[in-house]
């Protein structure tokens, strides 16, 4: 950095960044680029965020593996070969170390340490970083890359610590391979992970129980090996496809329908929902454009899929229980599978409705509801995360004046664009509350918001700045926008962790930012033109 900057010669290194997944490693990439020094620092003694933590039966990506990749090198998207549509967690993480060792990212990092705090010194301008394992280093940019699925929301529930069997969380699974073969097993959830886990844990266990609360709509998967001319083709025209998916309102280069759901007679309309859930995947909801907008639409897309787990699901009575019924489809996470309906069809899996008989506690033996006891070898917990601050949460960040974050934060996240915080000089998040983040493919909006740092940095650098923030005024203005477009769709209808529903005591507010990322993107670029807009820089 330019040598006007003030109190550079105290810090220990010009930025410190926090976790090593796909963000992390490419924010390490891009401060080497700018010629900054930089560390580190990754609870995990290995690199890959979300993919080396979430080791359950059956984790796999819910985007395509040709998408759900880097662009910034064609060297690297170029040579390396997938081998299935939707990529499981083993080949996922075998990348993102491939990508760490390619480009010499984990010389920079330290392992097996958690930061706890992060505290700015309003005098030296520098951010002041702690570990648990007592590491206490200055820096002047702190970057948040704790990723916005990676706290994983651990069980609450009484008498746990008395449970004579196996308990297992899936955000934070063993490395060594689980086999549940012969045993009762229970599994506790129905969102994205425990759609994923049951159909492999059904093959193992002598009897699996599934306690569900709320059903969620699933779509077949529909996976299979990538055939290289596939792979090849799409290769041969890589800039081509990432460019058009950046544009769009996801970062996947998905098949949007321009067509109204009424736009068409019935019967082509239910063909069209056919075709796309013949072709598998999430782009089911796009198979119209007002499926997100407007309540009929949206209930004849969901209807369809009522329909298909009906006749899926043998038992009329199980069926019913897994239709969907009180959130509009797509609002919750929508779930991507194989063979997850298709699993209540077996004779070893069982189904609790846990809003008719609650779970009371744990037992010794396994499970109370108010109905009755459960004995169980083992419990899968598939129970979420404090999704999108909950890593921020749990860090003591301190900001101008001392203030807490999670004082600020008392009513819900408010940032701008999701990158600054006001008050919270030279504090960057990557992909977090107000940004598009859990809504786009997950990759393509890091390295989005990676650029904008880097870039910011980059202008700092040129013009001998010493801090950047967050303008009051433009983050109430940015949180009234992201409130604003939210409404103006289904998505707040839901009790879902898009709106922090599944943890107890947070705020209701909408997370990410449903404006569409291509959009999104644009503002962020007029923001950069305008001479950052909406910061202050000192």
């Amino acid at each position: 950095m330019n040598d006007t900057v003030p109190d550079r010669g105290r810090a220990d290194c010009d930025a410190v960044v926090v976790g090593a997944g796909f963000a992390g490693l490419y924010m390490l990439y891009r401060l080497r680029q700018l010629g900054l020094t930089a560390r580190g620092f990754e609870a995990g003694s290995g690199v890959g965020g979300t993919w080396y933590w979430n080791r359950y039966p059956g984790a796999r990506c819910d985007v395509e593996s040709l998408q759900y990749s880097y662009s910034f090198s064609d060297e690297l998207q170029q040579d390396w070969e997938w081998t299935e549509r939707y990529p499981a967690q083993a080949e996922i993480l075998r990348y993102i170390e491939h990508a760490a060792e390619r480009f010499d990212l984990k010389r920079d990092i330290r392992f097996e340490t958690r930061v706890t705090a992060a505290t700015f010194d309003e005098a030296a301008k520098l951010w002041h970083v702690e570990t648990d394992k007592g590491d206490r280093v200055s820096a002047r940019f702190c970057i948040m890359a704790t990723g916005a699925l990676s706290a994983a929301k651990r069980p609450e529930m009484p008498g746990l610590e008395e449970f004579g069997g196996r308990w297992y969380h899936t955000g934070s699974w063993p490395h060594e391979p689980v086999d549940f073969t012969g045993q009762r097993v229970a599994v506790i959830g129905t969102g994205s992970s425990g759609i994923q886990t049951i159909p492999v844990v059904a093959k193992q266990a002598a009897h699996l129980t599934v306690f569900q609360r709320t059903p969620n709509f699933s779509i077949p998967a529909w996976n299979e090996p990538l055939a290289p001319e596939k792979q090849a083709a799409w290769k041969a025209n890589y800039a081509e496809h990432r460019a058009r998916a950046r544009d769009t309102r996801s970062g996947i280069l998905y098949e949007y329908s321009q067509r109204g759901t009424f736009d068409v007679e019935e019967p082509e309309r239910q063909a069209e929902y056919e075709r796309r859930w013949g072709r598998g995947g999430a782009n089911y909801t796009h198979a119209f454009n007002d499926i997100f907008v407007r309540p009929e639409a949206n209930e004849a897309a969901a209807d369809y899929v009522r329909t298909r787990i009906r006749a899926i699901v043998r038992n009329p009575e199980v069926a019913e229980a897994l239709v969907p019924k009180d959130h509009p489809i797509g609002t919750k996470r929508i779930c991507v599978d194989t063979d997850y309906y298709d699993s209540f069809n077996r004779d070893n899996v069982s189904l609790v409705d846990v809003r008719r008989t609650p779970i009371e506690r744990v037992t010794r033996e396994g499970l109370r509801t108010t109905e009755r006891d459960y004995p169980f070898d083992s419990i899968i917990f598939a129970t979420g995360y404090d999704a999108v601050t909950g890593a921020l949460d749990r860090i003591a960040i301190r900001g101008r004046g001392g203030e807490a974050l999670r004082d600020k934060w008392r009513d819900g996240p408010k940032t701008y664009l999701g990158i600054m915080i006001a008050g919270f000089p030279n504090f960057f998040i990557i992909t977090g509350p107000g940004s598009p983040s859990v809504l786009t493919n997950v990759v393509v909006a890091i390295e989005q918001h990676v650029g904008f740092v880097a870039d910011c940095l980059a202008h700092l650098q040129s013009h001998g700045i010493a801090t950047i923030e967050a303008e009051p005024e433009a983050e109430e203005n940015w949180v009234a926008h992201v409130n604003e477009v939210a409404d103006r769709t289904l998505f707040p209808v839901a009790n879902s962790w898009y709106m922090g529903a599944n943890v107890p005591g947070k705020p209701r507010v909408f997370l990410p930012y449903v404006g569409g990322f291509g959009n999104y993107t644009r503002i962020c670029e007029e923001v950069v033109r305008d001479n950052y807009r909406g910061f202050r820089v000192g």
